[in-house]
């Protein structure tokens, strides 16, 4: 237990927490930031500390009430606390139960230790308010820009892209796939160290910024969200773009959702067959609005997986 102890201490080498355990609420929450900021910007410091953390859960549940298991009750609990944060920053899935839920049964152990057993509020403990995920707003993302800790700074915003990206893969292929992409580059470029934590905040903002821009352009070209989903995927083709223009992309994604809703099947587990209809309505559009000869096969193959997408929610 001693040694796994040493293991997760150590990585705190550079960061004196000793002042938390006599520290006020407020303090103690500052510190729990820091000390979150603090192993973010160590080399793969998240999964290490996560990994350490929970192998000394497991060796501290075995030795309690052991003597030397109770001195370091305290700081185990400190480092359940920081891990919670941390585990808070990961994208959130579904799923059964899991290593970190075996965690929460090993904080019942320590529960009368100094640590509160509530998971870290990320955006409380950051000075943030929690955003509606559907509209980052300029004043939250400002806020999240100009946060000291700027490592926690990034795996906020890391973790609310991925959630607007997941939300808008369920609707619109093209654009999720986009800032997936978007997203992807600039993390790697983070990764290798070609741009500062500062750096990669300002272009995650404006990605963020641009992902709002997505949100409300429906409004702005008179289509639903489906539309829109269409529209982006004639658009996806910059040829298109120039030759058509937006008026005739948004008469013919208004046209090619009336097509979907019309000839997508009840059962699409029945996809060729419903594919191969649909393929012949889908190019006969085409065709009718001049759209680019040379891209109109991938214009078809994007149109048919965005129906597909639409059609799950339609049954």
């Amino acid at each position: 237990m001693l040694e796994k102890y040493e293991i997760v201490k150590d990585m705190f080498a550079k960061f004196k927490y000793a002042d938390y355990f006599a520290a006020a609420e407020g303090a103690r929450t500052e510190i729990q930031t820091a000390a979150i900021d603090y192993i973010l910007n160590l080399e793969d410091g998240a999964e290490r500390f996560k990994t350490a953390v929970t192998a000394l859960s497991y060796a501290y549940s075995i030795a309690i009430p052991n003597d030397e298991a109770l001195k370091i009750r305290d700081e185990v609990a400190f480092f359940q606390a920081i891990k919670a944060g941390l585990v808070k920053l990961e994208p959130e899935f579904k799923g059964g139960p899991t290593q970190d839920d075996y965690d929460l049964a090993i904080k019942q152990i320590i529960a009368d230790a100094v640590v509160s057993d509530e998971v870290i509020d990320i955006f409380k403990a950051s000075g943030l308010k929690a955003p509606n995920l559907s509209v980052l707003s300029d004043e939250f993302l400002a806020d999240v820009q100009d946060m000291e800790h700027k490592n926690l700074a990034l795996e906020i915003l890391k973790k609310l892209l991925n959630e607007e990206v997941r939300a808008l893969a369920e609707k619109n292929l093209v654009a999720s796939r986009s800032f997936l992409q978007m997203l992807e580059d600039t993390i790697k470029k983070y990764q290798s160290r070609t741009i500062t934590s500062a750096q990669v905040i300002v272009e995650l903002v404006r990605m963020a910024k641009e992902i709002k821009k997505e949100h409300e352009k429906g409004k702005e070209l008179g289509l639903s969200d489906e539309e829109v989903a269409f529209y982006d995927a004639l658009a996806e083709n910059e040829s298109a773009v120039s030759e058509l223009g937006d008026k005739v992309l948004r008469q013919m994604s208004q046209e090619l959702l009336e097509i979907i809703r019309r000839n997508a099947s009840i059962d699409w587990t029945r996809r060729e067959a419903v594919q191969a209809k649909l393929r012949i309505y889908v190019k006969r559009l085409l065709k009718k609005y001049n759209y680019p000869p040379d891209k109109q096969e991938r214009a078809t193959k994007t149109v048919l997986e965005q129906a597909e997408l639409l059609a799950k929610d339609w049954n």
